[in-house]
């Protein structure tokens, strides 16, 4: 028998059939999260088809994308239409019986920060959402993706139609430099696969500069697999997946628990066992990454140029680069710490953790900021953490603004926006046309690297601080 893949091991477990016609098997899903951007249609869809929710114990509720970063008052929110949607997600949930932390609970936070950090991602789990960055929790060694529309059928049935993935392994050897962060490795990895180097593909991260990395910094590296076009990615648990989640509030307990690692364990390729495709990557070669671009290939290290696109004989990419250039407002030849920019955004599901702000407060410390900053935490329970150790304290004697939980700026539909043409430095995991606003200007890069942007006002190689 051929060796399997983690990914095999997880999808054997939860197929209940498969269409021989289609190709498709229908899969078991253990966990579903809803959004206040993303849930209404599914509701909406078994209220007209007039179907319950079949496990509402498995779902769980979060309203993140509308949340204001000034406070958790309802009233804050500019948009009615934006109020309408908390206020659905809320109601549904009251009416289903589902889990919902909602804008007063302290569990509060960004939905990707939430299923973690509450012991509710696990895994071997099967766990969906209707947004794109759902991979983020492949960290813990979940098979994990976003699902769009198909939201209210999981909620009816507790199942989802799919057809199974070509698999990527990424192995990431060596150890890292200094000051090199898991943002930085996502970075190299989607600027080396390319920005739809891994369509159609679920990606596995393997290599001792994996394993090395921290449940915090593996949540990092999974969430940024979107931007390569990857659906999911996923790191193998092992001993620190074990520690992370003991104790959680949604982890098993007692005996359960014991099962549950000795299941978990099993959760490793087979040496034997085949991908589609392997990637190689030494970690002692990459440095601090910044993009420049439209996507996140479109990445480079501190210490480079901004690329000529008329050096590149493929047409299509040249005019692609050329059109980023002209949308960024660079020009070749520019040194990337030459670049200013206008403002800083540090937070959201790929880099809102207490890691990441303790991260950018090690570097803010006894700093001023030359432009504005806004820091959010990724949850009410990282805020509180921030807080405790002072960390707050250190951004607002720095200049930040500290702000409330949520998406934030991340996303730029709650009010938290970059201007046209203005220039961000950010944490998030985007930096396409319009992305934290129309005409925003995007840069993405490391908390670290963020601060030292915020203390410089330009890009800046944080190892020089």
């Amino acid at each position: 028998m051929a060796g399997q893949t983690i990914v095999d091991k997880i999808w054997q477990s939860h197929e209940i059939l498969l269409d021989p016609g289609s190709g498709e098997s229908l899969l078991y899903i253990d966990n579903l999260f809803l959004t206040d951007s993303s849930s209404f249609h599914a509701f909406d869809l078994i209220k007209k088809e007039k179907l319950p929710v079949r496990n509402p114990k498995q779902i769980f509720g979060v309203p993140d994308h509308f949340a204001s970063s000034k406070s958790k008052k309802l009233s804050d929110i500019a948009d009615p239409d934006r109020i309408a949607r908390i206020n659905d997600l809320e109601s549904n949930c009251k009416k289903w019986e589902i889990h919902h932390f909602g804008l007063d609970d302290p569990r509060m936070g960004i939905t990707h920060v939430v299923g973690p950090e509450q012991g509710i991602t696990q895994p071997g789990k099967i766990v969906l959402c209707g947004d794109s960055h759902t991979s983020t929790h492949g960290g813990l060694g979940a098979l994990a993706f976003g699902i769009g529309g198909q939201s209210g059928h999981v909620l009816a049935t507790q199942c989802l139609w799919q057809k199974k993935l070509k698999q990527i392994r990424v192995t990431v050897s060596g150890s890292r430099q200094n000051m090199v962060t898991a943002k930085d490795l996502a970075l190299k990895i989607v600027s080396t696969l390319g920005a739809g180097g891994a369509f159609g593909h679920i990606v596995e991260y393997a290599g001792e500069a994996i394993t090395a990395l921290s449940i915090e910094e593996r949540l990092t590296v999974c969430n940024m697999t979107i931007e390569s076009g990857g659906r999911a990615g996923i790191i193998a648990p092992d001993q620190i997946t074990f520690d992370y989640l003991l104790g959680k509030d949604f982890a098993p307990n007692g005996r359960d628990w014991e099962n549950a690692v000795k299941f978990w364990k099993t959760l490793q390729s087979d040496p034997e066992a085949e991908f589609d495709r392997e990637v190689f990557i030494d970690a002692g070669s990459i440095e601090p990454m910044v993009s420049w671009g439209n996507t996140a290939e479109e990445t480079l290290p501190i210490t480079a140029y901004i690329p000529d696109p008329f050096s590149i004989e493929d047409r299509d990419r040249s005019e692609s680069l050329s059109n980023a250039l002209e949308y960024m407002g660079l020009t070749p030849g520019t040194k990337m710490t030459d670049i200013k920019i206008d403002q800083v955004f540090i937070g959201s599901c790929t880099n809102g953790r207490i890691e990441d702000l303790r991260a950018a407060a090690n570097v803010l410390k006894n700093h001023t900021i030359k432009v504005p900053a806004l820091i959010t935490p990724g949850s009410n329970l990282v805020r509180k953490a921030a807080e405790a150790e002072g960390l707050d304290q250190i951004f607002i004697k720095a200049g930040c603004t500290w702000g409330e939980a949520g998406c934030s700026m991340c996303v730029g539909m709650n009010g938290d926006i970059v201007a046209p043409q203005k220039r961000c430095a950010s944490t998030s995991n985007r930096n396409f046309v319009g992305r934290q606003g129309s005409g925003s200007r995007t840069h993405l890069m490391s908390p670290a690297m963020a601060a030292a942007a915020a203390i410089n006002g330009r890009l800046t190689d944080v190892r020089e601080l």
